[in-house]
């Protein structure tokens, strides 16, 4: 019987943080802000720009002035990032978006990792920070 009672609650602590890791996404949108993002490649950080986050548009990657054009994202309530126009080096090229996920625990800076699928098919993956 105080096994069956721990194995329940156990369940139910799970389950508590599980609810909670998500909390943030069910508005469907990232904190407002400007994202810096960065690739680690041979050994070092390398800057790709800042994307701009206002509500439900972004706009970027821009790595010197501003950005010319805003455009729409979604996000799931998984934090998957749908990026509804173009996104810089990321979508030039023959370069495409292969899936873009958020992170946004209350104890660290908001961010999101995008995954992007190169014309010969490798993968490349970035972090975008909140600053």
């Amino acid at each position: 019987m105080a096994s069956r009672i721990s194995c329940i609650f156990s369940t139910m602590l799970l389950a508590a943080a599980s609810g909670s890791a998500h909390a943030d996404f069910t508005d469907g949108k990232l904190p407002d802000g400007a994202y810096h993002c960065e690739v680690y490649l041979l050994g070092m950080f390398l800057s790709l720009g800042d994307i701009t986050v206002k509500g439900n548009v972004y706009s970027g990657p821009v790595s010197f002035g501003t950005a010319r054009q805003g455009y729409n994202y979604q996000m799931d309530a998984n934090g998957e990032i749908t990026w509804l126009g173009p996104l810089g080096g990321y979508t030039t090229g023959g370069n495409s978006i292969s899936l873009t996920q958020a992170t946004l625990d209350g104890q660290i800076s908001p961010s999101f990792d995008i995954i992007m699928k190169q014309p010969d098919g490798a993968f490349t993956a970035s972090t975008c920070t909140k600053r």
